[in-house]
């Protein structure tokens, strides 16, 4: 039987087959962000001063969303960075030369403020969203055969 037809000797629908991919491509983008954004959610990483350089922006239909690009410099003075960003920063948070206390975490190109981040929902959202369509399609048909009332059949 294979699990996700729920048939015996029945190759996988392609629907099951695509969900399949999609699980493996929302795992794919999760799992290697997990260390970082429990770091950053918890400020857990090297303190130090983020100096604001310049603001990017990006246009899309009806919102723009910005981010400043400056250093970081830890407190300790071991860790200079250049073109980083600062996480959920926006037009109105800095200006040129201004400072601001930061947290590395590790990223290559992000610091985040000391507050922490929310940015672990995106990335729990997408494991649950991943391993919640793998049991769908490979669990549940395997409960479903291994039930009480499957083996009395």
């Amino acid at each position: 039987m294979t699990m996700a037809s729920g048939r015996p000797g029945k190759r996988p629908s392609a629907f099951a087959v695509a969900m399949t991919l999609v699980a493996a491509f929302l795992l794919y983008l999760a799992t290697p962000n997990i260390g970082h954004v429990i770091r950053a959610a918890r400020a857990d990483g090297l303190p130090g001063t983020f100096t604001a350089q310049r603001l990017y922006c990006v246009q899309h239909p009806g919102h723009e969303s910005c981010s400043w690009i400056g250093t970081f410099r830890s407190d300790d003075g071991t860790v200079r960075r250049a073109e980083v960003a600062m996480y959920d920063s926006d037009r109105e948070s800095h200006r040129a030369g201004t400072e601001t206390r930061a947290i590395d975490v590790g990223r290559p190109n992000r610091v985040y403020g000391p507050d922490g981040s929310g940015e672990w929902m995106f990335t729990a959202l997408l494991l649950l969203g991943g391993l919640a369509i793998l049991a769908h399609l490979y669990v549940r048909p395997l409960v479903r055969r291994l039930s009480p009332q499957a083996v009395h059949r």
